[in-house]
This record gives structure tokens, C-alpha cells and sequence, in this order.
């Protein structure tokens, strides 16, 4: 009797606390950023990396954009999606100069981006020279170059592509990286010895956090890494699978769930710390979990299938490059429908995935505080 009487207020107060912070959402007003700050790895890289070594190829970009535009997907990515609803235009990457337009934020991600410095090499294992840190550098010599020349120029032409200054501090700063680090652990060192890593790694994605709220950042929107174990590419490593059988790779994912609940306790810690600071903890993990053992209910074919590259038998030939396979050339190109896959090419999610992952956390239903991101600026 004790026991239902216990659930039974637990109800009434959980009902009420959810009710309390909808009228307070109901309250609040949008945000209106009037710019975006991205920093990442290749699930958010709209071309840093392409800009500073070799340019992404064909297929890549032919759904949307109709050419390759530095983006490891056949369209729009998460964070294209994400500023699109906020009515700001898809950001520039902050190593491509060319064509470049800051005046509504910048992108520092980079294909292959880590948190923690590795000692390895892009042309080696596609670990991108620009961690973190490094962004965060960039973004602070980004941010003093350009309000000197905001304030030096004498046209209103001069200014055009400049950020204003008062920004700044107004803009949303989004984060969505990770995978690399857990990418790199499972290559080089043991689960065990690994998962004593994590708390290095949260500590040093939590100092690159607090760096830009000392720059005056004050809105923070910051994914956790998805299901690494559930990868396509992994799905059709015979290493990994039998036979009929397409499982996700638990141990990856576990890993991949201790460093998100590491994550998602310093974000905690650090909206305790950062009393200025609006600070978003959105759970991406269960949203492309539940598409990818939801695939055919959803709409889209198998979870292994991949729609660009080549990948049988352990050989793998990457989207849009050429190989020869027993005697017989192979180009590694897209599918006829690149709408009914989840996975591009083994690694990154296609376009109509990265919409249906999207969809499922822009609402604040996966996010905490439950916030939707056009009201992340308001601290709850």
C-alpha cells in the first residue's frame, strides 16, 4: 500500500514539475540567434577538412547541392538542418576561404576531429590535424581578427561577410564530436584500458566549454556520439557479424554509452560552474538507435546496406574512388535512391537520415533540459 501510494505522488509531482516547465517553454521567447558556431568532426564538417587537404568527390553532394561541397554525405548534414531552422544560412567552414560568409557564424569541425590530441596522421588513419583545441583557437583568432576588421572598415560592403562583434555573445555554439576518440581507443588500446581514458577525454572537451564562455559564449548545444557499434561499415565486416545475422556491436556501443553518461554528468557540473551559460545536453544516442533497429518500419532499407563505396568480403573501396578487384575495375559509386538508405558510405549518416534524426531532438524531447534549441538560450 506504501509502495502505490509512493508511486502514486511521484506521479502527481512528476506531472506537475513537466507541467511547471511547459508553461515556463510557453513563457519563453525564441532565441532569434543571429549566428551559429559549430565545432566537430566529419558529421558536422561542411568542408574544413576538404579545404585543407584533398576535396570530397563525386557522389558526394548530388541530392541536395548537386556537386561535392566539402559535406562526407550525399546532402545537407545535422548541423545544415539545424541552421536552416533557425532561419540562418548553411555555414561556412572556417578554412575555406573561398566564396566564404561569416556574418551568421562559422564552422571549425573537421573530418576525422578527435577531443584529445592523437599522435597519428591523416594520411596515415584520417585523424584530422584540428582537435578541439585547436578549433578553439582558431575560433578565438577568428573572433579577434574579425572584429578588428569589422571595426576598421569605412563601407557597409566592407563589413558584409564580417560577423558583427555584438554577436558573439548572443550567437548559439553547437558541438557534435567524439566518435573519433572512441574510433581511435578500439584501434589502439583495450575496452578495459580505454574506458579509464574517458574521463580525460570529458575533461578536456569540458575545458575547450569553458575557454569560449571566458570569450563571452554564453548558448550551448552539445550532442553525444551516436551508436559506434552500430556503423554500416561495421555491420559488413565479417570480423564483426555472421552470416544473416546484422547485430550492432555491443562492446562498441557500451563504450559509447559510458562516454555519453560521463558527458551528460561534466555538462551537469559545468551549467553548475558557468552561471551565465545556457547549456543544452541533446542524446543523440537515442535517436539514431532507435532509427537504425527501426530502419524498414521507417522507411528505409536494411540497416547494413550502404549506399555509396564498395564493401564485400573485408574490401572496402570508399565513395567515389576506383579500384581493381580480381582482375576487374570497380567504381565505387551511389545507389539509385539514396532516400531509402540510413548510411552514405559506411560511416556517415545520408541526408534523409541526418532529417529523420533531426526531427526527433530539434523539439527539446531528447534534450536536457528539455528545451527545444529556438529557446537553448533561455538557462532553466
Amino acid at each position: 500500500m506504501k509502495i502505490r501510494t509512493s508511486l502514486l505522488l511521484f506521479s502527481i509531482l512528476a506531472t506537475w514539475v513537466l507541467s511547471i516547465a511547459g508553461e515556463k517553454l510557453t513563457d519563453m521567447r525564441p532565441c532569434n540567434f543571429p549566428a551559429i558556431y559549430n565545432f566537430g568532426d566529419s558529421n558536422s564538417d561542411t568542408g574544413g577538412i576538404s579545404a585543407a587537404f584533398y576535396p570530397t568527390i563525386s557522389p558526394c553532394g548530388e541530392t541536395f547541392f548537386h556537386r561535392p561541397v566539402g559535406r562526407g554525405c550525399d546532402g545537407r548534414l545535422m548541423i545544415d538542418l539545424i541552421a536552416n531552422h533557425l532561419g540562418l544560412p548553411y555555414l561556412s567552414a572556417y578554412l575555406d576561404s573561398i566564396g566564404a560568409n561569416f556574418r551568421h557564424g562559422a564552422n571549425f569541425a573537421t573530418g576525422g576531429a578527435t577531443i584529445r590530441r592523437q599522435n597519428e596522421s591523416v594520411f596515415l588513419n584520417g585523424v584530422s590535424p584540428f582537435p578541439i583545441d585547436i578549433q578553439v583557437v582558431q575560433f578565438t583568432q577568428f573572433r579577434k581578427r574579425t572584429s578588428w576588421l569589422y571595426k576598421q572598415a569605412k563601407k557597409r560592403s566592407e563589413r558584409r561577410n564580417l560577423p558583427r562583434p555584438q554577436d558573439f555573445s548572443k550567437a548559439l555554439y553547437t558541438f557534435d564530436i567524439g566518435q573519433n576518440d572512441l574510433a581511435v581507443g578500439f584501434r589502439t588500446m583495450s575496452n578495459k584500458r580505454f574506458k579509464k581514458e574517458i574521463r580525460d577525454i570529458i575533461n578536456q572537451f569540458a575545458k575547450a566549454v569553458r575557454d569560449l564562455y571566458k570569450q563571452g559564449a554564453r548558448t550551448f548545444w552539445i550532442h553525444n556520439t551516436g551508436p559506434i557499434g552500430c556503423l554500416a561499415v561495421t555491420l559488413r565486416d565479417p570480423d564483426h557479424w555472421k552470416p544473416g545475422y546484422y547485430g550492432c556491436v555491443e562492446s562498441q556501443n557500451d563504450m559509447a554509452k559510458e562516454f555519453n553518461r560521463r558527458l551528460k554528468r561534466k555538462v551537469s557540473k559545468l551549467r553548475e560552474k558557468l552561471p551565465l551559460a545556457a547549456i543544452t545536453y541533446v542524446d543523440l544516442y537515442t535517436a539514431k538507435y532507435k532509427l537504425i533497429n527501426n530502419a524498414k518500419k521507417e522507411g528505409f532499407l536494411d540497416k547494413a546496406k550502404i549506399c555509396c563505396g564498395y564493401h564485400e568480403d573485408k574490401v572496402h573501396v570508399w565513395c567515389g574512388n576506383k579500384a581493381k578487384i580480381n582482375g576487374t575495375k570497380i567504381y565505387a559509386g551511389s545507389c539509385e535512391d539514396p532516400s531509402l538508405y540510413i548510411s552514405w558510405d559506411g560511416v556517415h549518416y545520408t541526408e534523409a537520415a541526418n532529417h529523420w534524426v533531426v526531427n526527433h531532438f530539434i523539439n527539446g524531447s531528447l534534450s536536457y533540459p528539455h528545451v527545444p534549441i529556438t529557446r537553448a538560450c533561455h538557462r532553466l
